[in-house]
């Protein structure tokens, strides 16, 4: 028998496992980075609403009126329905407030209601008033933080966002 002069091109065996251990490693290390991805993703949509929540209540708190000192406080609900009153001299009592994933209010402000009871509450929002710092400016510190069932004065919370406003009025 003659063999013919000419070659055949083709891969080895070895060749061959060899490429698909290459290609397996590298789809093992782009399927090990999916989680961290996703937690990432997640994080930041949270973070997103928690900023959204903020610039509400400051919004809220803008819109309300501030009354000279001695006067009663005739002001409304808030433009946006959150139920701040914008209570300036009354410090020791910070406002609580809850919102669900989406960043819709649960509740009112007035009822500090415990958020076990509260179905689908994702974020606790404290507002704390201190005192302005002259007749026309009022600041604010306003926490945002998720799950909402974290007390931050007793647990960690997943994540929390905190500013302070100003109000010039």
């Amino acid at each position: 028998m003659k063999r013919s002069s000419r070659k055949t091109a083709a891969f080895s065996l070895v060749e061959l496992v060899l490429a698909i251990g290459v290609a397996a490693f590298a789809l093992i290390a782009i399927l090990g980075m999916l989680p961290v991805s996703l937690k990432t993703q997640q994080a930041s949509i949270q973070q997103t609403t928690a900023n959204r929540i903020m610039n509400t209540i400051f919004v809220d708190l803008r819109a309300n009126v501030r009354l000279p000192p001695g006067q009663a406080s005739k002001s409304q609900e808030g433009t946006l329905g959150l139920g701040l009153k914008g209570h300036w001299a009354a410090v020791a009592t910070p406002d609580t407030l809850f919102f669900d994933n989406t960043g819709k209010q649960i509740g009112t402000a007035s009822s500090q209601t415990d958020p076990a009871a509260l179905a689908g509450a994702a974020f606790r929002a404290k507002i704390t008033y201190l005192f302005p710092p002259n007749a026309s400016t009022s600041v604010a510190k306003i926490i945002v933080s998720w799950p909402a069932a974290v007390i931050l004065t007793t647990g960690v919370p997943a994540g929390s966002v905190e500013t302070f406003i100003a109000v010039n009025r």
